[in-house]
């Protein structure tokens, strides 16, 4: 027979009762993506707890070297001729190919920034750019000769990229939730940046001189060099054995399950800057048909930046939007929204109408920078983020000169009217490839 139970020994008594349930975890809400689908936050998600005032930093710095690149423009062919051309029709062109020449090492080199952001850190680069870009720009004010200009002009691409360069660090360390705000809020620096270049530039070479000029301006992104250095916080970066580089997946594109979305961005970053371009080259001609001839060049200056401020207008709004109903739909009715307001540019029949048209498509193309960067920021890995929205920058600088030869080319051989519709038919047909995107990638 079994012996009683009240025989046996007790047990001790820390297997008595089970250990108590730990804690459960605290619930994280699941955060739906574009399409409207929740999914498993990740560690990303709640981005670096640095990111606000890393965002006022980007900002600053992002309008400072803007300022610098496109502040000669008014000037720039002044300066030309005191380099020694002396032919005007080469004066033209020695100016256009100056004024090019930043934007064109820029879209080169992009990429190649953005991956090195991804593998060596983004505070590194916006240093790398910001003091690059302050040496530059006091070199172009001791130019000796056109040459000279040009080259600098080349170098002060090839090292610049501070723009791009705070819209990878803003991406990647402002929380998901939060991106389209923070983007739009950078957006609406470098619009303004756009907006003041030229008004500084056509006001300070009266008072101190041309070359004092650029000696100022790079002296201002020495300030945004020292306050990117001193103020700018990164996480540090894990560091990878040999072994880990050895096995370490392939980079870039190889690591896009679905690259579908990513390349609707490309299209659509180039299609934002070739609608903001493609008017450039007729619009003083085309404002001459509209207003006296001695009101020309200052309803022109009106209607080229009418754009830049409705942007600097909507930016944040339309980002903070895109946070709440996603990106996508705001892409979407952005383009949609562009394409219905050239129609009627290309009938009125005033200057004010002119300016008011532009301005309010500026309103509309507020919304697609912050929604592409934050679309792309969606779709792919973090440890290739840079290296695509360096893609993303290098496809606006496309759109940025292949927008003014395209205007040159159809206002000149078709007429000027030819330039707004078949602006529109583009942004008609952006809006309805990234629907059509959009709707493949929730299948």
């Amino acid at each position: 027979m079994d012996k009683p139970t009240a025989d046996l020994p007790a047990p001790p008594a820390h297997v008595m009762a089970p250990a108590p349930p730990a804690p459960p975890a605290p619930s994280v809400p699941p955060i739906p993506d574009d399409s409207g689908r929740a999914n498993a936050p990740s560690p990303s998600d709640a981005g670096s707890r640095y990111w606000r005032a890393n965002l006022a930093v980007c900002v600053f710095g992002s309008f400072t070297t803007i300022v610098g690149m496109t502040l000669l423009l008014p000037f720039l062919p002044l300066y030309v001729a005191q380099l020694g051309v002396k032919d005007p029709a080469a004066i033209v062109e020695w100016s256009g190919i100056a004024f090019g020449a930043t934007f064109f090492t820029a879209a080169l080199t992009a990429p190649l920034w953005g991956r090195l952001a991804d593998r060596y850190g983004r505070k590194l680069m916006l240093i790398r750019a910001s003091l690059g870009m302050a040496v530059a720009m006091s070199l172009i004010g001791l130019s000796q000769n056109v040459w000279q200009l040009v080259a600098l002009r080349l170098l002060a691409g090839l090292l610049g990229g501070y723009a791009s360069g705070s819209t990878i660090l803003v991406a990647t360390q402002t929380p998901k939730s939060r991106t389209g705000w923070a983007l739009g809020i950078l957006s609406s620096g470098i619009m303004a940046g756009n907006v003041a270049g030229p008004m500084i530039g056509g006001s300070l070479p009266p008072i101190i001189g041309i070359r004092a000029t650029f000696f100022a301006s790079g002296a201002l992104i020495f300030v945004a060099f020292l306050a990117t250095t001193l103020l700018i916080r990164e996480e540090r970066r894990p560091v990878k054995t040999r072994a880990a580089q050895a096995v370490a997946p392939r980079e870039g594109w190889h690591t896009l399950a679905d690259k579908r979305p990513v390349v609707a961005m490309l299209v659509t970053g180039m299609l934002l800057m070739l609608a903001n371009m493609s008017i450039e080259p007729i619009i003083t001609v085309y404002v001459a048909q509209l207003v006296d001839i001695r009101h020309v060049t200052f309803v022109s200056g009106l209607v080229m930046s009418a754009a830049a401020l409705g942007s600097i207008v909507s930016a944040s709004r339309l980002g903070k939007l895109a946070d709440r109903i996603g990106h996508w739909n705001v892409i979407i009715g952005c383009l949609t929204a562009c394409a219905a307001l050239l129609i009627p540019q290309a009938f009125v029949t005033q200057g004010w109408q002119l300016i008011g048209l532009r301005f309010l498509m500026g309103l509309a193309l507020g919304g697609l920078l912050p929604c592409v960067a934050s679309v792309i920021r969606h779709n792919v890995p973090t440890g290739v983020a840079g290296n695509m929205l360096g893609y993303s920058t290098s496809a606006q600088y496309t759109g940025q000169v292949i927008g003014p030869l395209a205007g040159g080319f159809v206002g000149g051989h078709i007429g000027m009217r030819a330039v707004f519709l078949g602006t529109c038919v583009l942004m008609a047909g952006g809006a309805l490839y990234n629907r059509a995107v959009r709707a493949q990638t929730r299948r």
